[in-house]
C-alpha cells in the first residue's frame, strides 16, 4: 500500500518498490541474478532476486538500491555478480571511485582496507555464504569502567560486579574538532574520574558512534574534521592507547554503539532478535539474533534508503537520496517542519530547532504533531524493509527524536502502518526505555563488553 502523507506526499516506500518490482519479474522473468559481498575474514552474505525481462531500466535502479543497502547493511569489500553481462558492466560503472557510489566505495575501503571491486560469475565461481555470529558482552564480574561516546555528549560509568556506582554525562564538540588531542584528553579524563570511584579497574568497554574492527576506529563521524594524516596517526588506535596508558594490559572490548544499545535492551528486556535504532543527530543501529549474538555487520542504517523517490532529500555527506539519515534524525523533523506553517530560526544549531518542535508539540500544536506522526509512518515502512534481512520480534527506539509526546506518535504510528498493511509483522513488539534505563543501562552493557582472563 503506497501511503499518502500530507508532509511528504512524494515518500515512495522502499519496501512498497522492491514488492512491486518482484510481482513484475514473477510474471515477467528475466531469470535469476545472485550478488554476494564479501567482507573481512572471508565472511559472505548472499542475495537471490529475480530481474524483469528485457527492462534494463528498472533492473539497474532496484539491484543499484539493493546494493547500496546491503554495503551499508552487511558490509563488504567485494561485489561478486551472477546474472546478466549487461547490467554487470553498468553496476561496476556505478560502484567505482569514480561511479555514481563512489563515496560508499571509497567508504568501505577505508572500512576494510582492501581495494572495492566487483567481479562477474558464473554458477561454478559463485562464492557460498559464510555468517560471523558472535557472543558478545554480558560479562557483569569485576570492577569495569563503561564509556559511551556520542555525536553530542560522553556518558561514563563505574560498573562494580553488574551495578553502576557513578554515572556522569559530559557535553563535548567532537564533530567539529580536528585535533585528535581534543577528543584524547576528554576520554582519558573522563576515564580517570570513573577510574577514581573504585578500588581498581579490571576491564574497559567502550560504546561508540562509528565502525570498529579489533578495537580501532575504522570510520567514525565523531572524527569528521580530523584530517587523513593525524587520523591515522591518533585516532586509529585511540582508544586502544588511552586504556594502556591508564591501567595496562586490562582487557578492553570497543563496539559500535548501535550493537551496544541492542545489547543492553536485550539484557533490559531478557529477549533477543531486537533491532536497536537511536534517533539522534544520525540514524544509529544495531542487531542481536536469536542467540544472543550480533552478526558482525555494518548496521549502518543511516546510509541505508528507505524511500525511493529520486526527489527525496540528499544526504550531505554521502551525496545520495532517501538515505535513513534524513528520515530517522533531528534532520528529519527539521525537513518536515519546512513543509508546515512553523518558523524557526535559521541560525540555530539542529538540536536547538528539535526542542522547537518538541515544545510545540507538548502544546499540542496540530502541524508539530503531524512532524512526529509522519516519522512513524516512515518508521513503519522502514520496519518492512528492515525485515527483509533482520529477524526482528522486538525494536528498540532510542535518541532525542524519541523523547516526549512525539516518541509515543512514533511508535503509535509505525504500529499503525504494521497493522493495517503488514500483518505477517504483528508480532513485533516497539519499546522505549525510560531515561534511567537509557543511560545506565547503556554504559552497564558497554562495561559488560570485555571478558576477563
Amino acid at each position: 500500500m503506497q501511503p499518502n502523507l500530507k508532509l511528504d506526499p512524494n515518500f515512495k516506500p522502499a519496501y512498497e518498490y522492491i514488492q512491486d518490482f518482484l510481482k513484475k519479474a514473477q510474471k515477467q522473468s528475466g531469470g535469476e541474478v545472485k550478488i554476494a559481498l564479501e567482507r573481512n575474514d572471508g565472511f559472505t552474505y548472499i542475495y537471490q532476486t529475480l530481474i524483469i525481462k528485457n527492462n534494463k531500466e528498472d533492473n539497474l535502479f532496484y539491484l543499484e538500491r539493493m546494493i547500496k543497502s546491503l554495503l551499508w547493511l552487511v558490509g563488504g569489500f567485494k561485489i561478486y555478480f551472477l546474472g546478466p553481462e549487461e547490467l554487470f558492466i553498468e553496476l561496476k560503472k556505478m560502484f567505482s571511485k569514480n561511479g555514481l557510489r563512489k563515496f560508499d566505495v571509497g567508504f568501505m575501503e577505508k572500512v576494510y582496507e582492501q581495494t572495492f571491486e566487483v567481479v562477474l560469475c558464473d554458477q561454478k565461481s559463485f562464492p557460498k555464504r559464510k555468517d560471523n555470529s558472535v557472543k558478545v558482552g554480558r560479562n557483569l564480574n569485576g570492577n569495569r569502567i563503561g564509556f559511551d561516546a556520542g555525536g553530542s555528549d560522553v556518558k561514563i560509568s563505574a560498573v562494580i560486579n553488574g551495578e553502576a556506582i557513578f554515572s556522569e554525562e559530559i557535553v563535548w564538540l567532537p564533530k567539529v574538532n580536528s585535533d585528535p588531542n581534543y577528543h584524547y584528553e576528554i576520554i582519558k579524563n573522563v576515564m580517570k574520574k570513573a577510574a577514581e570511584k573504585m578500588p581498581s579497574v579490571d576491564a574497559v568497554g567502550i560504546s561508540s558512534a562509528g565502525i570498529y574492527v579489533n578495537n580501532k576506529v575504522m570510520a567514525a563521524s565523531l572524527f569528521i574534521e580530523v584530517p587523513e594524516k593525524a587520523f591515522k596517526e591518533k585516532v586509529k588506535n585511540m582508544y586502544v592507547d588511552i586504556v594502556k596508558e591508564l591501567f595496562g594490559d586490562v582487557p578492553l572490548e570497543v563496539a559500535n554503539d548501535g550493537d551496544v544499545t541492542a545489547l543492553a535492551g536485550s539484557m533490559d528486556l531478557k529477549a533477543d532478535n531486537i533491532l536497536g535504532i537511536a534517533m539522534g543527530t544520525s540514524e544509529a543501529a544495531g542487531y542481536i539474533d536469536k542467540n544472543g549474538n550480533i552478526l558482525g555487520w555494518l548496521n549502518e542504517l543511516a546510509f541505508v534508503p528507505v524511500d525511493y523517490h529520486k526527489d527525496a532529500m540528499v544526504d550531505e555527506w554521502s551525496g545520495d537520496y532517501g538515505c535513513g539519515v534524513k528520515y530517522f534524525s533531528q534532520d528529519s523533523v527539521i525537513k518536515l517542519a519546512k513543509n508546515t506553517s512553523i518558523v524557526i530560526d535559521e541560525k540555530l544549531t539542529p538540536a536547538q530547532k528539535l526542542k522547537i518542535v518538541q515544545k510545540l508539540s507538548e502544546e499540542n500544536h496540530p502541524e508539530a504533531l503531524e512532524i512526529f506522526s509522519t516519522i512513524g509512518y516512515y518508521l513503519g515502512y522502514a520496519i518492512a524493509f528492515y525485515g527483509l534481512f533482520y529477524e526482528i520480534d522486538n525494536m528498540l527506539l532510542l535518541g532525542r527524536v524519541t523523547s516526549g509526546i512525539g516518541g509515543n506518535l512514533i511508535v503509535e504510528k509505525a504500529n499503525e502502518v504494521i497493522n493495517n498493511s503488514y500483518p505477517h509483522l504483528k508480532h513485533i513488539k516497539i519499546h522505549m526505555p525510560d531515561e534511567m534505563n537509557r543511560r545506565v543501562g547503556q554504559s552497564i552493557a558497554a562495561a559488560s563488553l570485555p571478558k576477563l582472563g
